[in-house]
């Protein structure tokens, strides 16, 4: 049996600031706090887990670069749309491809649609209305 993904550690220079970032785009609850980390929760059960990036461990002194990560979220038709329309507001820049060659668009890829952004800490985000066709 193949493994489910529990949860993943997003790395930030402020744990809250940056769950909440995502949260308030998504419309979704306020990130809790959970140990060292400010937890976001997604409907299929998994949790991306931010943390504050220092050293090369946790509690460790001093900022640790943060490495850029690239996270896919689905969504319906009817939250595609309110987010893009908090993206919009915010003015965002937004791709429609992974290569920043389309701003300002979306994609109409996979029999649905989709758009990439950056967040505040330079992860790659991206939502989509369909999940990816693979032949």
């Amino acid at each position: 049996m193949p493994a489910r993904l529990d949860h993943t550690i997003v790395h930030s220079r402020d744990r809250f600031a940056s769950a909440r970032f995502l949260t308030e785009l998504m419309g979704a609850p306020e990130p809790k706090a959970f140990g060292p980390f400010a937890t976001v929760p997604l409907e299929n059960g998994v949790s991306l887990d931010y943390a504050d990036a220092r050293g090369a461990h946790y509690g460790e002194e001093g900022d640790a670069p943060i490495v850029s990560q690239h996270l896919a979220f689905l969504v319906t038709d009817e939250e595609f749309d309110a987010i893009l329309g908090r993206v919009r507001e915010r003015e965002i820049l937004y791709w429609a491809d992974p290569f920043g060659q389309k701003p300002q668009q979306i994609n109409h890829d996979h029999q649905g649609r989709g758009f990439y952004f950056r967040d505040p800490d330079d992860h790659f985000l991206e939502f989509i209305t369909h999940t990816y066709v693979i032949d």
